[in-house]
């Protein structure tokens, strides 16, 4: 409310002081304080937008049904990844295209957040599959099923993608 009152105080004073330009010129002072305030005014709406952010995560993925998905790719892989593909009991969770700066991304360590939903309490099936290009040049897809169990915190699981030379489909899944 302190804020609101704020942000109406320093509107009215902007258009006071527009309404008397024609009338009296606004001092240095006058401006640098009209400028900090609007500083102050933009940082408040970044910090509520902030919070309006995490409040909607929280709203929509609540801690006692939500699960984070992330993929990351082995160490040392060469292989190059198109896509991946996540299904949930069944069900479509999320399918990604990679373009060469999200794989290249990858190659180097990084991790991307492939999907964030939400899943009852209880035992569930997850499938993933994966298309690329082995080093070698020559088209793969690999796929693997998995079993997991979602408790009342946020679950968390890390797919670790390796080429087919590593075998068994290359795909690794674990608790992150």
């Amino acid at each position: 409310m302190l804020k609101l009152t704020r942000i109406s105080t320093v509107v009215l004073l902007a258009c006071s002081s527009a309404a008397m330009s024609g009338t009296q010129e606004l001092s240095a002072d006058d401006l640098r304080s009209l400028d900090g305030q609007v500083q102050e005014i933009k940082s408040d709406v970044l910090n509520i937008a902030s919070e309006l952010s995490n409040l909607e995560e929280r709203l929509l993925y609540p801690t006692n049904t939500q699960i984070a998905i992330f993929v990351s790719v082995a160490d040392n892989e060469a292989f190059r990844l198109d896509a991946v593909q996540v299904e949930i009991d069944g069900n479509l969770a999320t399918h990604h295209i990679y373009s060469y700066q999200e794989l290249e991304a990858l190659q180097k360590g990084g991790v991307q957040r492939i999907y964030t939903g939400n899943v009852v309490t209880g035992e569930h099936d997850l499938r993933v599959t994966m298309m690329g290009q082995s080093k070698s040049g020559k088209d793969f897809n690999a796929s693997d099923s998995f079993s997991f169990a979602k408790g009342v915190k946020p679950k968390t699981l890390g797919i670790t993608l390796s080429g087919p030379e590593f075998g068994k489909g290359g795909i690794q899944v674990g608790d992150w």
